[in-house]
C-alpha cells in the first residue's frame, strides 16, 4: 500500500546532493509559468548560476538581486514529482532553507474566492509523493501559511485561506470528489503542495506558497476563466511581484 511507503528507518539508495559550496542565496522564488519566466528575466537584472538536469532538458537557475537581497529564481515543471525532484536537485545548484513557490489553482468555491490570493492552511494528500516524505494522513498542515496570510494583509492583497486538494490527475477530478473535498473546507484544487510541503518538513526547508485562481471547478460547467488570447491568471506577470514581495517578508522576520 502506498499509505506504508514511509520509511525513516533505512537510507534512500539514491540521496540528492547538497552542495556545502553552492552560491548562498536569501530564498528561492519558483514559478510554474513560461510567461512569468519571461517577464522575470526581460524586466530584472539577473545571472545564471546553474542548471538542473533531467532527460526534458536543463531548468536553468538564476540570481537576482533586489533591494538589497539576493534571490534565486527558476520554472518548474508541473506534477507533484517533478516539481519536488527539482528542488531537491536545487541543493546542489543554490544554498538557502526557503523557498516561495506560486502557480495557479482550480478554485472549488466561487463565492470566497473570487479576485483573491489563496493561502493554502493544509494540503489533502490525492498524491504519490507525499506518502514517502511523511507518515501517511489525509491531510498536511501548511506550515507557514500564517505568515503568508500576514504578509497579505500587510500589503493590502485580498486573500483567502483555506484548505487545498492536491491531486496527480486533473482529468479525473470526478464531481464526486470535488463535493467532498469543497464539503471537507477545499478550495482549491492543485498538483504539488501537498507534497512540496512534505519534502520540506522532511528536508527542514522551508516553505511558503500561495495560489492564484486559474480554471473554476464550482460552475455548472468548467470554467477556465479565460478569454480567447488571455493567458490567465496563473501566467498574470503581477503575481512574481508578489512572490518577490514575500520572499523579502520572510527574509526580514
Amino acid at each position: 500500500m502506498i499509505t506504508d511507503s514511509f520509511d525513516n528507518k533505512s537510507k534512500a539508495i539514491i540521496e540528492p546532493f547538497v552542495n556545502e559550496n553552492a552560491p548562498k542565496v536569501d530564498a528561492c522564488i519558483i514559478t510554474f509559468s513560461e510567461k512569468i519566466e519571461k517577464f522575470v528575466l526581460e524586466n530584472y537584472s539577473f545571472k545564471e548560476i546553474g542548471r538542473l538536469f533531467s532527460a526534458t532538458g536543463d531548468t536553468p537557475v538564476y540570481e537576482i538581486r533586489h533591494n538589497g537581497g539576493k534571490f534565486a529564481f527558476f520554472k518548474t515543471m508541473i506534477g507533484a514529482p517533478a516539481c519536488v525532484g527539482l528542488v531537491e536537485d536545487s541543493l546542489a545548484v543554490i544554498s538557502t532553507k526557503k523557498y516561495i513557490v506560486f502557480g495557479g489553482a482550480g478554485c472549488l468555491n466561487k463565492e470566497i474566492a473570487h479576485g483573491k490570493v489563496m493561502i493554502p492552511t493544509a494540503a489533502y494528500r490525492d498524491e504519490g509523493t507525499s506518502y514517502h516524505y511523511a507518515p501517511a494522513a489525509d491531510y498536511i498542515n501548511v506550515a507557514n501559511h500564517k505568515i503568508v496570510s500576514n504578509f497579505m494583509k500587510r500589503s493590502g492583497i485580498p486573500f483567502v485561506e483555506g484548505k487545498t486538494w492536491t491531486t496527480d490527475s486533473f482529468y479525473r477530478e470526478t464531481e464526486n470528489n470535488f463535493q467532498k473535498r469543497k464539503a471537507d473546507g477545499c478550495i482549491s484544487v492543485e498538483m504539488e503542495c501537498a507534497a512540496l510541503q512534505a519534502m520540506c518538513d522532511f528536508r527542514e526547508l522551508k516553505f511558503y506558497t500561495f495560489f492564484t485562481s486559474g480554471d473554476l471547478l464550482d460552475a455548472p460547467e468548467w470554467d477556465s476563466r479565460k478569454s480567447d488570447g488571455d493567458s490567465g491568471t496563473q501566467h498574470d506577470v503581477g503575481h512574481f511581484d508578489i512572490a518577490l514581495g514575500l520572499a523579502e517578508y520572510v527574509c526580514a522576520v
